[in-house]
């Protein structure tokens, strides 16, 4: 006999929950309080986005759950056991299969389709922290729409370095009305979230923040006209594996050689692209 609820949480918890969804999804890009529950893991390690996918899932998703693009990490492989322990549901990890995608820093490489759920999980969920400490004044900025401080921030990076600096998290603007941080995706995936065919909710939950991009709304990241967005550089290289060329890819050194290799971050991809090819292969060789 089972003694826990389905996923995890009371119903009541559930609803809570829900409800702070609801009000995300119908403000995009805002952030909504809410009150983040203990967890059988520790804060940091994707509470938020782990609270998120046991509120929202059913016995009849499939749920897909990614780490820095890897879907055997010992943080996504945890979360799998503990959402699959508590409700049964099918685990894959092919991204078109999945209802369900709980990811930490990176959307998946195969285009998200309508009906389908990324849930993001969020360390610092406030864009404006460097430059504001002080909660309740993040939320008066937000509320002028004061953001001079992000575009600060990249004008002191371009100041420094000729051009912006950030590795992850570079901010965008949601719906043209909030600055939002998108969570620690590398620039190659902030363009992944304008105009997605499929819900985005992300979730703080040391933090205790939950926001959303609905699906088809315009979401642009910060830039100037002169130093326009750009995202990671990879022209002339390929995963070294699969062959890849318009994927975001990892660098890796050869310790033995000393030469740099060129491999694709998101595993599962990777892997369908080399069944492909195996397959590709087979039916040239019987034709």
């Amino acid at each position: 006999m089972n003694q826990h609820h389905f996923a995890f949480f009371d119903e009541g918890s559930k609803k809570e929950i829900r409800r702070t969804i609801l009000k995300a999804v119908a403000i995009p890009g805002y952030q909504v309080p809410f009150s983040s529950r203990e967890m059988p893991i520790a804060r940091g390690w994707g509470t938020g986005g782990l609270q998120i996918t046991l509120s929202i899932i059913g016995r009849e998703d499939c749920l897909k759950v990614i780490d820095q693009g890897s879907d055997e990490s010992v943080n996504a492989v945890s979360i799998k056991k503990l959402v699959h322990n508590t409700t049964s549901v099918e685990i894959t990890e092919r991204t078109q299969e999945a209802t369900i995608i709980q990811s930490r820093h990176r959307i998946p490489e195969i285009p998200l389709q309508g009906g389908q759920i990324l849930v993001l999980q969020v360390p610092t969920p406030e864009p404006l922290r460097q430059v504001e400490p002080r909660e309740y004044m993040t939320k008066i900025l937000h509320s002028e729409e004061e953001y001079s401080g992000a575009w600060l921030q990249l004008f002191e990076q371009i100041m420094k370095y000729g051009r912006t600096a950030t590795g992850a998290d570079h901010p965008v603007y949601v719906n043209s009305r909030y600055v939002m941080a998108p969570s620690p995706i590398p620039r190659f995936d902030n363009v992944k979230m304008n105009e997605s065919d499929a819900l985005i909710l992300l979730g703080a939950g040391r933090e205790k923040k939950i926001y959303a991009i609905p699906p088809y709304t315009d979401v642009q990241s910060l830039a100037f006209e002169d130093y326009p967005f750009a995202v990671e550089e990879f022209s002339g290289k390929s995963c070294r594996f699969c062959g890849a060329t318009d994927v975001f890819l990892d660098e890796v050194l050869d310790s033995a050689t000393g030469d740099v290799h060129y491999q694709c971050n998101d595993t599962s991809y990777c892997l369908e692209q080399l069944n492909s090819h195996e397959k590709a292969k087979e039916e040239s060789s019987y034709a």
